[in-house]
């Protein structure tokens, strides 16, 4: 079995490298970009019966700063 895993930032938290991508694209004529948020992803090859919300909430994030969200493939 396969599981995507998305990371990303709290809203409620800076993210330093979205506001550098989102000036960057204003400045390439992009005006219409509002805001940008990054992340990241990864890709987990599982056996049956592992739990990936286990593994994600324990190893993949920091739960202080990050969300995330499964997607199974």
């Amino acid at each position: 079995m396969k599981a995507r895993v998305h990371v990303s930032l709290k809203s409620t938290v800076l993210d330093p490298q979205g506001q550098t991508v989102r000036s960057a694209l204003v400045g390439l004529g992009h005006r219409g970009v509002k805001d940008v948020r990054q992340g990241k992803f990864f890709d987990i090859e599982i056996e049956p019966g592992e739990d990936v919300e286990t593994i994600a909430r324990e190893v993949l994030i920091n739960p202080v700063i990050e969300d995330y969200e499964i997607e199974y493939l």
